[in-house]
């Protein structure tokens, strides 16, 4: 951690004490609180309303965490490193357990829900101081800034971020869920948050090596080859499964059960199941030079038909040629004829 980050981390713890002590004190800040609310800055500008119901959301955790975690899962698999995610959860693991502490151990009532004008409404089983939207829009988009590679990246992110969260609190503010110090309050918390990442990078690191290894422990082994098998020639070229080569380049598909065939490994000796027969190819012929290769096909029973004459040909038909006849069988001699 650099020592700005240093300075900036123990101011801000500072006037996060400061805030609380104030709380607990009632002085002026809870005057202040109280007048706000007494204002009721919804109902002086209630045009406003509807757009900032749905602005809020900013700052809820589900729907930030979800698109922040979004963006980060897509850079850890960018960058095939596990730390953007690892930096999300540990942040929010830091704010749940800071924030929610003092939520619930000071217990303070929120605007709607005062009963005591002047009180600071503590100790009576509420859970809205320090404002968990406020803090929640610090870290979770201060995370995007935090991580950012370059210089320029990290300066537009930071801005962004610190608007972002200055607007969400003003926002819980205009619409009355939040007194004026449960905001300031919230910045404070989620800004050392924030600042104190730095210190729990060795963690992230450990973490995201043991994440790893476990990966890779779980991750299925290669198969090995059995004994005794002859191990593969690196200097041949084996086509693809399923498909032969013939001399002449032309690639032809191979039957399924041939190829499943030829890939078993050999028997050995000590084998008693007999090896699957293998259906011989007949080797394609390499076809010739500057001709068409038509592959081998076999030739059925030829039968005698009749000529055709071409129509058109200049042949001429003789037609006072006399028909040939076939002369009659000859007769076999009588048997028992008199000589």
């Amino acid at each position: 951690m650099s020592r700005t980050r240093r300075v900036l981390f123990g101011t801000t713890l500072v006037a996060y004490a400061a805030i609380v002590v104030a709380v607990l004190a009632s002085t002026p800040l809870v005057s202040l609180d109280w007048q706000v609310m007494l204002f009721r800055p919804y109902k002086q500008w209630p045009q406003y309303h509807a757009f900032l119901d749905y602005f809020v959301v900013l700052g809820q955790r589900g729907p930030t965490a979800v698109m922040v975690a979004a963006w980060l899962g897509w850079r850890t698999w960018k960058q095939r490193s596990l730390r953007p995610l690892l930096i999300l959860g540990t942040s929010l693991l830091l704010l749940n357990v800071t924030v929610g502490s003092v939520k619930y151990g000071l217990g303070r009532l929120g605007p709607h829900y005062a009963t005591t004008i002047g009180s600071a409404e503590l100790f009576r089983g509420g859970d809205i101081f320090p404002s968990g939207h406020t803090a929640n829009a610090v870290v979770t988009w201060g995370v995007l800034a935090y991580l950012a590679t370059t210089p320029l990246a990290r300066r537009i992110g930071s801005v962004v971020s610190a608007m972002l969260a200055m607007g969400v609190g003003m926002t819980t503010i205009y619409l009355g869920t939040h007194w004026v110090s449960d905001v300031l309050s919230g910045w404070c918390a989620g800004l050392v948050v924030l600042l104190a990442l730095p210190w729990f990078e060795p963690l992230v690191a450990r973490a995201e090596e043991w994440l790893l290894g476990l990966l890779a422990r779980l991750r299925p082994r290669t198969a090995v080859a059995p004994a005794g098998a002859p191990a593969a020639d690196p200097g041949i070229l084996v086509p693809p499964r399923g498909v032969s080569e013939d001399p002449g380049g032309v690639r032809e598909p191979v039957p399924a059960a041939v190829a499943a065939t030829a890939a078993a490994p050999a028997p050995t000796a000590s084998s008693t199941v007999r090896p699957p027969s293998i259906v011989p190819l007949v080797p394609p012929v390499a076809p010739a030079r500057g001709g068409t290769h038509h592959g081998v096909r076999g030739y059925g029973q030829r039968y005698d038909r009749a000529a055709v004459t071409a129509s058109g040909a200049n042949r001429r038909v003789h037609g006072e040629r006399p028909v040939r006849q076939t002369p009659p069988p000859v007769q076999a001699a009588r048997r028992g004829t008199p000589g």
